[in-house]
């Protein structure tokens, strides 16, 4: 029986591709371990974002790739994830107990920015993260609904107050605090001091990620989320109609002028597949998702159909990841949450919270 090295493990290791990242496991950074003890093999690899309905896929192909190796009769491998902290804008300072924010924006309304969102949220906590969710649309607040919240958040201090939370997701919205048919009539400094405070005086519990719900546009409070908070990637929603297109593409680049790194591009409403007889027809254009991010060289994160469900969904209060757990959108939703949690786990870390506070106290 030939004798196993290390090399030759990790020359298979190398074999192995990671679908969200598009690099081998090794190119990736993911290969944290390989130990060989005789015929025994163990593989310690560790990816960056939460992947619990992947982990036993990839585990798997590990097992099987270096089980064929020559002289190897046991394989043991350890596959698990992590999130860490990623930088921000130069000049902010990340958001206590928040490790990382990421933006959701689209460049006009009617795009299902609202109904991706709040699915992505949850799709992100399916897979095993901790994710809070900020509705950032002053005027137009439709998390409360989505999520099936009523009430008011609690103050145990006084100062800060407690997220409502809702199928294990953190949750805070301007739709909270007002009754669902007020209107907010206020200018835009109000506004942008409204985000700020509903983003600052919420105690968000240890969240890998916050997901922002933006209002449509690109106006005063998508400046403020890019001048102010510590945002560590953006993902932008469009539809494949040129006219969404045309204003997404000023989101995009709307962050890409601030240096908020564009996670990539969600194509919602990709499709039609008629619920009578099962005909598919493209009905806000084809591929034009595809062709903005491959013009813009971000990533494409995934596209969403147009199906009757996902509104019925939204609109009781029970969104598709939790309504239908095993279903085909929901595996798509999950999909659309790996890719986009993978792209950042590939930006550059936040490595402040690793330093030491140094404190000069007189004696």
């Amino acid at each position: 029986m030939a004798e196993v090295t290390r090399e030759a493990v990790e020359a298979v290791l190398k074999e192995i591709n990671d679908p969200h990242i598009g690099k081998g496991l090794v190119a990736a950074g993911e290969v944290r371990n390989i130990k060989v003890d005789g015929a025994a093999v163990t593989v310690d690899v560790i990816l960056g974002y939460p992947c619990n309905s992947f982990l036993s896929t990839l585990e798997a192909e590990v097992k099987e790739k270096v089980s064929a190796l020559d002289g190897v009769a046991e394989v043991t491998a350890n596959v698990s994830w992590d999130v860490a902290p990623h930088a921000v804008q130069k000049g902010l300072k990340p958001i206590k107990n928040v490790k990382n924010i990421i933006a959701v924006a689209s460049g006009k309304g009617g795009v299902g920015k609202s109904t991706v969102s709040v699915n992505l949220a949850l799709a992100l906590s399916a897979e095993g993260a901790t994710v809070g969710i900020l509705d950032a649309d002053i005027y137009g607040p439709s998390q409360p609904r989505m999520l099936g919240i009523s009430g008011k958040p609690e103050s145990l201090d006084g100062q800060s107050m407690e997220p409502m939370n809702s199928y294990h997701v953190q949750a805070m919205s301007v739709g909270f605090l007002i009754d669902e048919e007020t209107p907010m009539i206020w200018r835009g400094p109000m506004v942008t001091q409204a985000l700020e405070q509903l983003l600052n005086d919420t105690s968000w519990k240890d969240l890998d990620y916050l997901i922002i719900d933006l209002p449509p546009g690109t106006g005063d409070t998508q400046l403020t989320l890019a001048q102010k908070v510590p945002v560590s990637g953006a993902v932008i929603v469009t539809t494949p109609q040129d006219i969404a297109l045309l204003d997404a593409r000023k989101g995009l680049k709307m962050f890409q002028k601030v240096e908020v790194p564009v996670l990539g591009v969600v194509e919602n409403m990709s499709i039609h597949i008629c619920s009578k007889c099962g005909h598919e027809e493209h009905i806000f254009g084809e591929g034009g998702g595809e062709r903005m991010a491959e013009q813009y060289h971000v990533n494409f994160l995934g596209s969403l159909p147009l199906d009757i469900t996902i509104r019925q969904h939204a609109d009781g209060g029970k969104p598709t990841v939790v309504a239908e757990p095993e279903g085909r959108i929901t595996a798509m939703y999950k999909e659309i949450a790996r890719n986009t949690a993978a792209k950042l786990a590939q930006q550059s870390k936040d490595y402040a919270t690793k330093f030491p506070q140094i404190v000069i106290a007189n004696d």
